[in-house]
Formats: C-alpha cells, sequence, structure tokens
C-alpha cells in the first residue's frame, strides 16, 4: 500500500533542502563571479595649481613627506597572510557540482518512491502520450516554448531589466568533450530530476494520492520552480515561473512526464547552443 503522506513529507523536505542550496549558489555566483560594475576615482587631480591645495611650485607650508617605511619584500602582512586564496569556478567544476546535486536528487526520489510503494502512474508514467511520439510533441512543445523564452528575455533587455546570464556562461565548456559530457550527461540528469521533483512528486503524486486540485498544485510546484533558479536574478525568477507553470499544464494536460522531460531538456540544449556555443572556438 502507497504510503503517499510519508512520501510527500520526504519530497517537502527535499524541497526545501535544493531552495536552501539554490540559494546559497547564487550567493556564491554573486562571490565568484560579479557582475561587471563601473568604476569611479576616489580622488580627482585638479585640472591647475590654482585650485590645488598645494602648488605644484610652491616651497613654503609644504608638509614634509615621511620616511619610507622600509620592509622585507619577502614578508606578508597578516592580512595578507589570512586572506583566502581567490576560487574559480571553472565549466569543469560547474558541470561537476551541478551533475551530482542533481544525481543526488534523482536518486533519492526514486529511491523513496520504491520505498514507499509509490505507482509509476503517479509520476505520469504510462499516462497519456508514450514512447517515441511523447518524444515527437516534447521536442515541439520544447522549441516552442525556447522560442518564447528568447522573446521574454528580449523585450526584458529592451526595457533595462537585464537577464543574468552568469549561470549559462560558467557552465558553456571550453572543449569539445566537454561540450558532449553537456549535452549528453550534465543537461538530461538536470531535465529527469528537476520534472521528477517539480512535475512528477509535486504535482501527480499529491494529486492521486490525496485527491488535490491539479492546478493549484501546478501553481505552487512553479513558484517553488521559480526559486529554485534565484541564480538568474529577478527576470530570470519570473521568467523561470511562466516557463515553468507552462511546463506543469503541458504536465496536466497530457498526462505524460516523458514530455515534459525532453521539453526541459530542448530548451536548455538550444540555450546553450545558440548562445554559447557560436563563441567557443573547436
Amino acid at each position: 500500500m502507497p504510503a503517499w503522506a510519508a512520501f510527500l513529507g520526504l519530497t517537502v523536505l527535499t524541497l526545501g533542502v535544493v531552495l536552501a542550496f539554490a540559494r546559497r549558489s547564487a550567493d556564491s555566483i554573486d562571490q565568484f563571479a560579479p557582475t561587471d560594475a563601473p568604476t569611479t576615482e576616489s580622488t580627482a587631480i585638479p585640472p591647475d595649481d590654482s585650485s590645488a591645495l598645494f602648488p605644484r611650485n610652491a616651497t613654503t607650508n609644504r608638509p614634509e613627506s615621511p620616511e619610507p617605511v622600509l620592509r622585507n619584500p619577502d614578508a606578508t602582512t597578516d592580512s595578507e597572510s589570512k586572506r583566502e586564496p581567490d576560487i574559480v569556478l571553472t565549466p569543469v567544476a560547474m558541470m561537476a557540482n551541478v551533475a551530482f546535486t542533481q544525481g543526488v536528487i534523482l536518486f533519492g526520489l526514486v529511491l523513496s518512491a520504491w520505498y514507499f510503494d509509490i505507482p509509476a502512474d503517479a509520476f505520469g508514467s504510462g499516462i497519456g502520450t508514450g514512447g517515441g511520439a511523447a518524444v515527437v510533441v516534447g521536442v515541439g512543445f520544447g522549441i516552442v516554448l525556447w522560442g518564447a523564452n528568447e522573446l521574454s528575455t528580449t523585450v526584458a533587455d529592451a526595457v533595462g531589466a537585464a537577464y543574468d546570464e552568469r549561470v549559462r556562461e560558467l557552465l558553456a565548456p571550453e572543449s569539445i568533450g566537454g561540450w558532449i559530457a553537456l549535452f549528453g550527461v550534465v543537461l538530461p540528469i538536470i531535465a529527469v530530476s528537476e520534472e521528477l521533483l517539480f512535475r512528477g512528486a509535486l504535482i501527480g503524486v499529491p494529486e492521486m494520492g490525496f485527491g488535490l486540485n491539479v492546478w493549484v498544485l501546478a501553481f505552487l510546484s512553479s513558484l517553488a520552480f521559480a526559486l529554485g533558479h534565484g541564480a538568474q536574478g529577478r527576470v530570470g525568477v519570473v521568467v523561470t515561473g511562466a516557463l515553468g507553470l507552462v511546463l506543469a499544464g503541458g504536465y496536466v494536460v497530457t498526462g505524460s512526464l516523458l514530455i515534459v522531460i525532453v521539453a526541459h531538456y530542448v530548451i536548455n540544449a538550444l540555450e546553450f547552443a545558440v548562445h554559447e556555443l557560436p563563441a567557443i572556438s573547436i
């Protein structure tokens, strides 16, 4: 007999950990990959001597320069010795981190579903379009959503609400092997893990187990989906939330988890292929 309450409780706990980790990741990106900001000089050089406090030709009332302090060039100050080494977020490290964390979430969901005897149908498996037809529908759905996503970010840029693209740029590989790993391993893991959590576990399971309103569940899961992408900035949260709501709607209407998994993968893959792949010298 399925232990619906136990599985849902563990899923909500997992969601809390995911959101906390997403917040921590956003802070790390702000710290180690800050946005470009214009810098200003703290002092200005007067245009001529007449406005200077000590004109260049003045010889009276000039304060004496202090004697230079000599120190061993090999010596380091306490502040220098205590300073933490610079941390560089490389694409390999970013991909490994994402693949590992998303893989752990995926493994945990599958294991808990098996342990609590949750039927596969509750996640959207075996309902609606399946097999090859689901893949075709998912690809088409993903292309349409990617186009809408591009349009929304273009509009946001036009009105001065820039979309934070640092996460995508940090994940962009620098080699052929890296791109193969991204398209063949990392992005599939992301699509399966996030759709299983935000659509299957947070919409399908509560609806089947407790008879909750599926559209309310779709809205709440999409809100959580948006908050989980806080590293993309405020505009990114809004766009991702809207995208998640449409994916949730597609999941509810078709009853197929596979369709939204494929669509999710297509959206992410096109994002990298269009915006990052042309800039890489292969």
